[in-house]
């Protein structure tokens, strides 16, 4: 028992250190090193779809073949999601970027009520409010806002939030966990930013920069702390409550808060801050609210 704690506990820590670091260590890459935005997206994918198959050969999880068409849609989405929410993080500054991703939360809630038929309490959307608010906050009093990140945000939440629909429903069909979806995700996702990129980013800048081998050590570590990021969520869902999980997140939000006020100097007007904290209570008790309904929901079906 006291072995299985200190093992959650050091991947909780894990995870929040690699949450952080891949924030600040990419908005680093864009600001200091001057790295191409969508290239490093694609990368992160190779990357990821390397270290997948490196934990694919040692038995860490079982590949479950499926028709690549069914992934599709969930590929699209992934890399839509990564690479203008990456965007976001290059336009914005960190405590924008962050308080924009948790507007997928009402977001989400809003696509399932009206194209889904889902059904959710009144209390569960109260929450709406005050994280809407808290959002719409943040954005007005930030002295370095404009209309490229604002727009880069926006659509990072709506592809985000369609993003994470259709990754449930696929789980729920296909009967597959998040590291077999991102098996067949990253390598996908890869080779349609293969295609994109010399469109988008010319190649012949990118090859015939002079880079450091200190740029290109930033670049790879980068796309290992994503590989990390993936791989200790995938982790924590598995093994820990989806209150431990949740609680995780809000803390993963205030340290990279945080994070982007030391290392960047981004400025932190008092009318932000307390967006940011009328954010938090809202997220907060909508993850309480959630929590407290599945475990009811769960004991009214064994009973």
């Amino acid at each position: 028992m006291a072995r299985s704690a200190v093992e959650t506990s050091v991947c909780i820590v894990f995870n929040i250190a690699c949450s952080i670091v891949i924030v600040l260590l990419n908005k680093w890459v864009y600001v200091n090193v001057g790295f191409p935005n969508v290239t490093l997206t694609l990368v992160h994918f190779l990357v990821t779809a390397l270290g997948l198959k490196i934990c694919q050969l040692m038995g860490v999880f079982q590949v479950k073949r499926v028709d690549l068409m069914e992934m599709l849609p969930v590929a699209v989405t992934f890399c839509g999601f990564v690479v203008l929410t990456n965007l976001s993080l290059q336009s914005n500054t960190i405590g924008t970027y962050q308080v924009a991703k948790v507007m997928t939360t009402p977001l989400i809630v809003v696509l399932q009520r009206c194209f889904y038929g889902k059904k959710f309490s009144f209390p569960v959307l109260l929450t709406l409010i005050p994280i809407t608010l808290g959002v719409i906050i943040v954005f007005f009093y930030d002295i370095q806002l404009n209309l490229l990140g604002t727009v880069y945000a926006t659509l990072g939440v709506l592809v985000t939030s369609m993003y994470q629909i259709w990754v449930s429903e696929k789980q729920h069909s296909l009967q597959m966990d998040a590291m077999q979806l991102l098996y067949y995700q990253a390598p996908l996702s890869a080779a349609m930013l293969m295609v994109l990129v010399p469109f988008f980013e010319p190649m012949s800048a990118t090859w015939n920069r002079s880079w450091s081998s200190s740029d290109l050590g930033m670049v790879l570590s980068s796309g290992v702390v994503a590989l990390f990021v993936n791989l200790s969520i995938y982790w924590l869902l598995g093994n820990t409550s989806p209150l431990t999980y949740n609680m995780v997140g809000h803390l993963k939000f205030c340290l990279t808060l945080l994070g982007g006020y030391l290392l960047f100097r981004e400025p932190l007007t008092f009318n932000q801050t307390m967006g940011i904290l009328l954010t938090i209570i809202g997220v907060s008790t909508y993850a309480h609210l959630k929590v407290t309904e599945d475990k009811r929901s769960k004991k009214g079906l064994i009973g």
